[in-house]
């Protein structure tokens, strides 16, 4: 993952609720300080990013007038945004199920399954997780990325957010970038693992090979930390947390301890059977083609409320089945 990395905002259209011109007054107390940071304190539904590039197409007004971010405000001014309502994700909805895990007017808390693509892209143009979402919802074309703030890879499993307005969007966004979201996974790896601890890594996309990721030196940095969950004769079961959200990080940071996910097609290299592995063992591990990766649970503050959210999304029936075929394994060993 990353597995789930945040979205960067730098490219996010945040549009108004409807086409009236939004007005406020600068405070006295605001005066001498610089209008982007000024706006961005009246329009806080709305990101800097976004509020900036208003300021430089003239959208965005003082009093009326065009004037640069870096303008001083004097205090009594109106601060304008004359903008208009647009289509921001122009996806088709699509009748595809979808797990609610949690809902109310600001967020959706959802668990998808893996093989469900979350964004339309290349060879992917639909049946994506943003086709379900304005199928359910349609409000959300309005919305940058039909809401969604954060990703899972195709075939990880588990629990993901997806604000329903642009305030909730906003926060969200913010949150992750703060790192103020508690991200926890459960990952299979190969290898039996002795003790926990936490890699701190940088991630970068891999020199050769543009779908692939790897740790690097001039990479963006990457946090995450891991505790032995369950261990096995060949494996272990790990629950991760992420502290930062680098494409695959997980699947990376567990590669470069040389413990790959198993199943990972990118990063796990060849199947490894354990010596006098059950028949059971063997058809599991040899049938279970995703990483054994799912995003167990998700903690973070209501956009809207400020109070602590935490959801959790069951462990998915194959990753179970395989669980239970490494736990049998080791009781037969015993018996040999």
């Amino acid at each position: 993952m990353n597995d789930t990395p945040p979205i960067d905002d730098s490219d996010s259209s945040d549009t108004p609720e409807d086409d009236s011109p939004r007005t406020a007054v600068v405070p006295a107390s605001a005066a001498g300080r610089r209008f982007d940071a000024v706006l961005a304190e009246l329009f806080p539904e709305y990101s800097r990013t976004r509020l900036s590039e208003w300021i430089k197409s003239g959208d965005a007004r003082l009093d009326g007038g065009i004037v640069r971010g870096r303008d001083s405000v004097r205090g009594g001014e109106t601060a304008s945004l004359d903008v208009i309502l647009d289509t921001q994700t122009h996806a088709l909805p699509e009748d595809i199920p979808i797990e609610v895990l949690y809902e109310d007017a600001d967020v959706f808390v959802l668990n998808k399954p893996a093989g469900l693509v979350v964004h339309p892209g290349a060879g992917n143009p639909d049946g994506t997780l943003v086709n379900a979402l304005l199928f359910r919802d349609p409000s959300l074309s309005t919305i940058p990325r039909a809401g969604i703030v954060h990703r899972l890879d195709k075939d990880t499993s588990g629990v993901m957010v997806v604000a329903r307005t642009l305030p909730a969007h906003t926060a969200l966004v913010e949150q992750l970038s703060s790192r103020e979201v508690h991200r926890q996974y459960l990952a299979i790896v190969v290898g039996s693992m002795v003790s926990g601890g936490t890699v701190n890594a940088p991630i970068d996309r891999h020199s050769r090979d543009r779908i692939r990721m790897s740790v690097r030196e001039q990479g963006r940095d990457a946090v995450t930390h891991y505790r032995l969950r369950e261990r096995f004769r060949a494996h272990t079961a790990l629950e991760c947390r992420l502290e930062t959200g680098r494409t695959h990080q997980i699947r990376v940071h567990m590669t470069h301890l040389k413990y790959p996910i198993v199943g990972d097609p990118l990063y796990g290299g060849p199947l490894k059977l354990p010596k006098h592995a059950t028949e059971e063992l063997v058809a599991a591990l040899r049938g279970f083609k995703r990483q054994a990766l799912h995003a167990e649970i998700l903690e973070f503050k209501h956009p809207t409320s400020g109070e602590s959210l935490r959801v959790s999304a069951p462990v998915p029936a194959d990753m179970l089945n395989l669980l239970a075929a490494l736990r049998a394994d080791g009781e037969a060993q015993k018996q040999r």
